[in-house]
């Protein structure tokens, strides 16, 4: 007797319906694709949508803010920071610029956490300064203490802008838009380099206003190195200092000693791995 090809009924399968089966699946895994790729087209959008909204709440805020407080040139002499400088330094040049003066008022009313008003020549970086206990808050919050992405203009938590470290940290964002410390990333431009006056940034406090003079720029991969803030030897501070005028890619040369007092802006150039750098030193003060 001739031996049964399939044991078993169910194990015979019709071609048609193994070839239906197949397109079945087929069909299945396209399905999942295009879900796939929808969801991510709908996540771009809204995290566009989120961006260009974050963006504009953020020029109105500061636009608002400008509207709303005065400022102002102060020609009035201050006191100049370590004068025993060579009568060929840049130093002589700088410590002419008028101060920059800020009614604190209006700032303070609408945000406690203002210390300060920061301003750099040929950027968009004219911004109050605040400052809590962290240096997380203000990655997501603005000026208003409101949810957004593009943060705000704040002081390291480890400095005291009434009392200056060794070194003292500004941070912000580097928004595509030129918003926040997004303009910091002119000064890697020879447009910038070349014009001498951009070589200042000015701080005002309630208490206080400051000139700094400029003498390194540069872009570095993320480090803490370059943002201590105290140094326990003098030999730690000037090998630092020696550090950071290596680095710089600005035509400028200038002496900086262990006696000043250093700002540093910091701010990610086109990712979060890669910093812009910008170290200068207070030049000049004027108690308000």
């Amino acid at each position: 007797m001739k031996k049964e090809k399939f044991e078993r009924k169910e194990d015979y399968k019709p071609k048609h319906i193994k070839h239906y089966k197949r397109k079945k699946l087929h069909s299945i895994s396209i399905l999942f694709i295009l879900i796939f790729f929808c969801c991510l087209m709908l996540f771009s959008a809204y995290k566009i949508y989120k961006w260009v909204k974050d963006n504009r709440r953020i020029k109105d805020l500061n636009n608002l803010i400008q509207e709303n407080i005065s400022i102002e040139e102060n020609d009035e002499e201050g006191k100049l920071v370590n004068p025993e400088q060579d009568k060929e330094s840049d130093y002589w040049y700088y410590v002419h610029f008028p101060f920059y003066e800020v009614d604190f008022n209006e700032l303070l009313q609408k945000n406690k956490d203002t210390i300060g008003f920061i301003h750099m020549n040929n950027t968009n970086i004219n911004y109050p300064i605040v400052q809590t206990s962290n240096n997380s808050y203000y990655l997501t919050h603005a000026f208003d203490k409101s949810k957004n992405d593009a943060g705000w203009v704040f002081l390291d938590y480890r400095n005291n802008i009434n009392d200056l470290q060794d070194n003292n940290i500004i941070y912000a964002h580097g928004r595509y838009d030129n918003t926040m410390f997004g303009s910091l990333r002119n000064v890697l431009t020879k447009s910038w380099q070349k014009e001498k006056d951009n070589y200042v940034i000015w701080i005002s406090t309630p208490k206080e206003n400051m000139l700094f003079q400029i003498f390194s720029v540069y872009t570095i991969d993320s480090e803490s190195y370059y943002i201590t803030s105290s140094f326990n030897t003098t030999k730690k501070k000037q090998t630092w200092i020696n550090t950071m005028k290596k680095r710089n890619i600005a035509p400028i040369d200038i002496s900086v000693t262990t006696d000043d007092y250093i700002l540093t802006l910091s701010t990610c150039q086109r990712n979060d791995n890669r910093r812009v750098v910008v170290h200068a030193k207070l030049i000049k003060t004027q108690t308000r």
